[in-house]
């Protein structure tokens, strides 16, 4: 029997590539099953700065990325890598860009419950798809409460500032590892991998690490 390979994850539930590199790896662990990865999520948000109450999303695209033309030329690979993947996104759903330190710190009691990658898919679902805002605290709650989470619990923390330091000081550490962008993935906590990587890479160490 394989022992168990940590995969740390630093990833942020906005981010497009995030989405995409989790569906890849996703693949990889169906056709895997008995794969070694014992999987973390860890904070690393886009941007730290976002106001707490997020910004319009069509204002920030525009600010990254100038003006409509240049927000289509970035989506286009983004949606064409989400339709071969079967993800079927929907960014014309979504009207607010988060500040998702509330998002992190929900997957941070995930964690400790070990339901971090539901509540990963549950935040990404509901932001790409159904273009909700993954700071609220009912929408928080409800994913919480779909992965097998107290609902009651979440919502009495979320009104705290409870672990809010945890995650500033995860993500803190992560940029001083000189991990500089999302998604990055470290193997065994010493081989880092970043992009969202197709299935073939990761079914590759999967063998390699099991010895098939």
């Amino acid at each position: 029997m394989t022992a168990e390979v940590r995969l740390d994850i630093f990833a942020d539930p906005v981010c497009p590539w995030c989405l995409i590199g989790k569906a890849e790896l996703d693949r990889a662990l169906e056709s895997r099953p008995d794969h070694p990865f014992l999987i973390t999520w860890q904070p690393f948000r886009l941007d730290p700065q976002m106001p707490a109450a997020g910004m319009d999303y069509v204002a920030y695209m525009k600010m990254k990325f100038k003006d409509e033309k240049g927000i289509l030329a970035e989506m286009k690979p983004v949606m064409e890598a989400s339709e071969r993947l079967g993800l079927w996104i929907n960014p014309s759903l979504i009207e607010r860009v988060p500040n998702t330190l509330n998002a992190h710190r929900l997957l941070y009691w995930a964690g400790l419950e070990g339901v971090q990658t539901p509540v990963m898919s549950g935040l990404m679902r509901a932001y790409w798809r159904e273009g909700k805002n993954i700071s609220n605290p009912d929408v928080l709650v409800a994913i919480g409460e779909s992965a097998g989470m107290n609902g009651q619990m979440i919502r009495r923390l979320l009104a705290t500032t409870e672990d809010r330091d945890q995650i500033a000081t995860r993500e803190i550490h992560a940029r001083e590892r000189g991990i500089t962008s999302a998604p990055t993935f470290v193997v065994a906590d010493s081989h880092v991998v970043t992009g969202a990587q197709p299935a073939s890479l990761w079914l590759q160490v999967i063998d390699e690490l099991t010895g098939r």
